[in-house]
């Protein structure tokens, strides 16, 4: 899409990133008008809910604290999304009028629906960018099976995908918003021929590749909602891999708590395997500083990993969740196991309680942007204790600490920055997440490998940076690149499109 930089994100229920300084914010159309008018950008318009002139989704200009409204034809509560390698966002499903709909944003078009896109109904399920640019879509309430946008002729509208139906509970379900991460390895996903006569073409099938078990039996998906990331992908292991999870609440929570109003305590265990290994046998197990269920988990540039938001108490779902975890944490997947959480400085809290249909996802100047939060059916901003959260608040990883300035990068251009010598500089592809009930689809971080370092003129630095080296480790499309240099990240990062160069490639 020709179209300048640009960022998408959804608070409230969820939120999404792209390339530029702004935000998409979105929520769902049924619970009533929200606070903002439609007046200045289009007339009111009757909809599948309803006539309703007020917006459901804005666009905020970070730079400026500008709002622009978009108005919203049909119910995207609990969706999924995936930035497309055009730039333009993917969104897929909802609940009621949006369950098989398929959306796309840009802010010079706005929402442009696709009624009926989707071949199965898709409420909580979760989207993946693939190394060919499509987006397979996976899951939600009652689905086991996937599909792929766009859609191939000459494929099947679904997929069965047995796994899902295995690990679905009576009642509490616990496999909803399945977390999906891409692996550098080319064998994640196998070919098939059809034995016809007449030749067909090959067909992307899952692989039936299975890890071992969490220990602990802790469910770790919606409702238990813990959280999962894909760690940093490095240029001296491209095909390595490992994965983190992160919180959860016990089996029986979300009965317990919905039945019986017994809140139990969250889980607090980190488990960390590399499922690329020839044999991957052993979950790697430490503990947070804290119980955790419904937080979010946001790659940084420098590979650490915030956890941020939740609850120590109870599930995810409406009035399920008490005593709010307001001090985020910073897990530092380099350091030795056992000492990955550190405590020696506590990072600072929020004010503010964000539990249900909270959510985060870092921003092009390297804050974490963090809103919402509602555990009402409705929007009740009073007369309870965890009202409904509509702000957005900024949190500032250690790197930002003033003391560091003198360290950090400043962006030039595309090749060149300031201040960038001395020590060891690292170049950080940072992919775009859509952020929705504590997973952050597609926000894998790419170290790219830095050659030749050159100093064009005083404090100003060139760095020459290979690409990586198959759309398995990094998927086509925009990226946010930061300089990192002795340890700080560049004041903003650049926004770059990374394509193949030709099948293979």
């Amino acid at each position: 899409m020709a179209a300048p930089p640009r960022e998408h994100r959804r608070v409230g229920d969820a939120h999404a990133a792209a390339p530029g300084d702004f935000v998409l914010m979105f929520d769902r159309t049924d619970t009533g008008p929200s606070n903002i008018s439609l007046a200045a950008l289009a007339p009111c318009a009757a909809t599948v809910d309803g006539a309703d002139c007020t917006a459901h989704s804005v666009l905020l200009d970070v730079r400026s604290n500008v709002l622009h409204p978009y108005p919203l034809a049909t119910n995207p509560w609990c969706s999924s999304g995936a930035l497309l390698p055009n730039g333009t966002l993917l969104q897929t499903g909802g609940f009621s009028s949006g369950d098989r709909v398929a959306r796309l944003f840009s802010p010079a078009t706005g929402w442009v629906e696709l009624p009926s896109f989707l071949a199965a109904r898709r409420w909580y399920a979760t989207d993946m960018i693939l190394p060919d640019g499509r987006v397979l879509i996976l899951g939600g309430r009652r689905q086991f099976n996937l599909e792929y946008f766009p859609h191939a002729d000459a494929a099947p509208a679904l997929t069965f995908f047995p796994f899902l139906d295995e690990t679905t509970e009576p009642d509490a379900e616990n496999n909803l918003y399945p977390f999906l991460h891409l692996l550098p390895r080319r064998h994640r996903l196998r070919l098939r021929q059809r034995p016809r006569r007449r030749l067909r073409p090959l067909q992307p099938r899952p692989a039936a590749r299975r890890l071992p078990p969490v220990p602990g039996g802790v469910p770790r998906n919606y409702p238990s909602s813990g959280s999962s990331v894909l760690l940093p992908l490095r240029p001296d292991a491209p095909a390595h891999a490992e994965v983190l999870v992160c919180g959860g609440a016990p089996r029986g929570a979300y009965h317990l708590a919905l039945r019986n109003g017994t809140f139990v305590a969250a889980d607090r265990t980190c488990a960390r395997v590399a499922p690329t290994d020839p044999d991957p046998v052993v979950w790697a197990i430490e503990e947070m500083p804290m119980a955790r269920v419904m937080g979010d988990m946001v790659l940084l540039p420098t590979g650490d990993v915030l956890i941020v938001n939740g609850a120590a108490a109870g599930s995810a779902g409406w009035e399920l969740g008490r005593d709010p975890v307001t001090r985020p944490v910073l897990y530092r997947p380099d350091a030795p196991l056992g000492s990955r959480f550190d405590q020696s400085s506590p990072l600072a809290a929020s004010a503010v309680p964000r539990m249900y249909h909270s959510s985060a996802a870092l921003d092009t100047y390297g804050r974490v942007l963090v809103g919402g939060s509602n555990p009402h059916v409705g929007y009740v901003f009073a007369n309870v204790t965890y009202p409904t959260e509509l702000s957005l608040e900024a949190f500032l990883p250690p790197y930002m600490d003033p003391r560091h300035d003198s360290a950090r990068p400043r962006r030039s251009g595309a090749g060149a920055g300031a201040g960038a010598g001395g020590e060891v500089v690292r170049v950080a592809a940072v992919a775009p997440a859509f952020a929705t009930h504590s997973f952050g689809m597609n926000q894998p971080v790419v170290e790219l490998a830095v050659g030749r370092v050159a100093e064009l003129d005083v404090g100003v630095y060139e760095a020459v940076v290979a690409a990586p080296p198959m759309p398995g480790v990094a998927p086509p499309g925009y990226y946010k690149w930061f300089v990192v240099h002795a340890g700080v990240p560049s004041s903003s990062a650049a926004w770059v499109r990374m394509r193949p160069l030709g099948p293979g490639t």
